[in-house]
């Protein structure tokens, strides 16, 4: 590992108080995570942030700032996991985790399930629709956690992701600066899901370029969800519960 990217990792994840996960073995997984994405996106469309200046507040330590809020040996579903966030950090840091990647573009897919096996990450993937997926009894109602971040406004992220959580999980979305209007337009919906809103977690992501608003948003699952949803993404996008 080099001294640099070690000297810069830890900077930030102190900087975003991840002091927790600041140590050099954890840091030498984060650099080699580093260059296969990089290399990776040589090819395939995995991220736009190529620096390690963007990569490691934006990537890293965003998707980290989820892990201390997850209960121990979790079975956790990450929809819409793309190129890897936060399932490929998570792996890193919570490794007692029973981690799944769940996203439609097949070939991000075999990104995410190769770079994990060429790491030793304990990670499955699934290439697959959220909404198509749900109604799967192997999946429906099947995970303590589910997780989304970047994927879409919360009142179409609700129904693609309640469907999976147990009854008694959580759904955690990662937005960003808008998470509490988004979770005011979406109450209806959460409520139809079977899902109640507990808390928004707000907080400053430190970058390079100064603070960026964060929130985390916690529902948990109450009751189950009704067997109609989730409905077809276009009806889904077109007409939010």
């Amino acid at each position: 590992m080099s001294q640099a990217f070690y000297d810069q990792f830890a900077a930030v994840f102190a900087q975003n108080g991840l002091d927790a996960y600041i140590s050099p073995a954890v840091a030498e997984q984060f650099e080699d995570l580093t260059a296969r994405m990089l290399e990776t996106n040589r090819t395939m469309n995995i991220t736009a942030l190529t620096t390690l200046d963007k990569i490691i507040p934006l990537h890293f330590a965003d998707c980290i700032t989820v892990a201390n809020r997850l209960p121990r040996s979790a079975t956790v579903l990450d929809v819409g996991c793309g190129g890897g966030f936060p399932i490929l950090p998570l792996a890193i840091v919570r490794p007692d985790l029973h981690l799944t990647g769940l996203d439609s573009t097949e070939k991000k897919i075999r990104h995410v399930q190769s770079t994990a096996d060429a790491m030793g990450l304990r990670i499955s993937t699934v290439a697959a629709r959220a909404e198509e997926l749900a109604a799967d009894p192997a999946y429906r109602e099947q995970y303590d956690v589910v997780l989304s971040r970047a994927v879409a406004r919360l009142n179409v992220l609700d129904e693609l992701c309640l469907p999976f959580v147990k009854i008694g999980g959580q759904l955690i979305a990662m937005k960003g600066a808008a998470g509490a209007e988004e979770l005011t337009e979406a109450q209806i919906g959460i409520q139809k899901l079977g899902g109640e809103a507990e808390s928004t977690q707000e907080f400053d992501l430190q970058t390079a370029a100064g603070p960026e608003k964060r929130a985390l948003i916690l529902i948990r699952k109450v009751a189950p969800t009704p067997r109609e949803f989730p409905r077809a993404f276009g009806a889904i996008k077109k007409r939010p519960l």
